[in-house]
């Protein structure tokens, strides 16, 4: 036997290959070797595909018994792309069993929910919108669920809200701090307003319509002017819906994601008498202004009347200074003689 024969023969029994195996290898050489790997591989692979088969084929039986069409290679690929493979097959099992269509090719597929997932939305609460919206007859397919979930609207409570409508205060004291609104009729009267609001979810607005505060406030602003319209507080304590209706005619859910359903006035309160306070604080403020023009003139008065005084003074001194000049008059007259004594 060759050096190479004794080599190989103890090289199959170092690794424990049987002397037939080993023979039939090694005897025909790089073939014998080829075939090795081959056998090797292969045996590696079924490893690998025993390994997947055992830790999901739970899941595979779930979604099999549930008509779900979840393939044993989604399962596997889902693991190297690191989804969530439970709650892929949850969100299938549960869209099948709904009746939702999860064709591959334009329902609610395998593929749809892995790029969700992968996108970073949140895939059983878009799976649930769906159902609670076809349970409820609305129109909502899973590409516009999964846009509105990816843009940070809860599409749930979106779709919750449009089937059962929530109401929201106006004002909100939880944005506000505010329990009532202010608003003044033409007579000067403050009257107090707290309204109630109810809404339900447009769904076809929700991405890029205006949000709670916007509704909030637009209301408000509608009530303001609707009291502000009104002649006296009389007609608006005796017809509160006017407010309502003029408010409602308004269109003030335009470009929001709400529909209002309805405005409700909770409460009126009559406050103060903002016209009377306002024409008081006018007449106070009319009446510094007459007195500071009275005293602004009576300073000029005393002012001309020291003036005055001062010309008096004046004048005295030069009528002194021309009585001197009298008698020196005189004397000059008596020297040059044109005055004379009586005989």
């Amino acid at each position: 036997m060759s050096s190479f024969a004794l080599a190989q023969t103890s090289f199959a029994s170092s690794v424990g290959i049987p002397a037939p195996i080993s023979g039939l290898i090694f005897g025909q050489g790089v073939s014998g070797i080829m075939f090795l790997v081959g056998g090797l591989f292969l045996a590696f692979m079924g490893l690998v595909l025993v390994f997947f088969f055992l830790r999901y084929f739970k899941l595979w039986f779930q979604a099999y018994m549930s008509v779900a069409d979840v393939t044993l290679v989604s399962l596997i690929r889902m693991h190297f792309t690191r989804v969530n493979p439970n709650v892929v097959v949850q969100a299938k099992v549960m869209s099948a069993q709904a009746g939702l269509s999860i064709d591959r090719n334009d329902g609610i597929s395998t593929r749809r929910l892995e790029a969700h997932f992968l996108a970073g939305g949140n895939v059983m609460n878009v799976i649930h919108a769906i159902i609670a919206a076809h349970r409820a007859d609305i129109p909502l397919d899973f590409d516009q669920a999964s846009a509105i979930d990816l843009a940070g609207r809860d599409v749930l409570d979106a779709v919750q809200t449009s089937v059962y409508p929530k109401v929201i205060d106006c004002p909100d004291p939880a944005r506000s701090g505010k329990t009532t609104l202010s608003a003044i009729t033409k007579n000067g009267i403050e009257l107090r307003v707290r309204a109630r609001v109810t809404v339900r979810t447009n769904i076809g607005q929700l991405i890029g319509g205006a949000t709670e505060d916007t509704v909030i406030a637009r209301v408000g602003e509608a009530i303001i002017s609707s009291i502000g319209s009104a002649d006296t507080h009389f007609h608006v304590l005796e017809n509160p819906d006017m407010i309502t209706k003029k408010v409602l005619s308004r269109g003030l859910d335009a470009q929001t994601a709400f529909e209002i359903v309805s405005i409700d006035i909770g409460d009126i309160d009559v406050g103060e008498n903002i016209g009377a306070r306002l024409q008081s604080d006018q007449a106070e403020a009319d009446t510094r202004v007459a007195r500071a023009t009275a005293e602004s003139r009576r300073a000029e008065a005393i002012a001309d009347e020291q003036q005055m005084k001062a010309k008096v003074t004046d004048n005295r001194s030069r009528l002194v200074l021309a009585e001197a000049e009298v008698p020196r008059a005189m004397a000059e007259a008596f020297t040059a003689g044109r005055i004379s004594a009586p005989n």
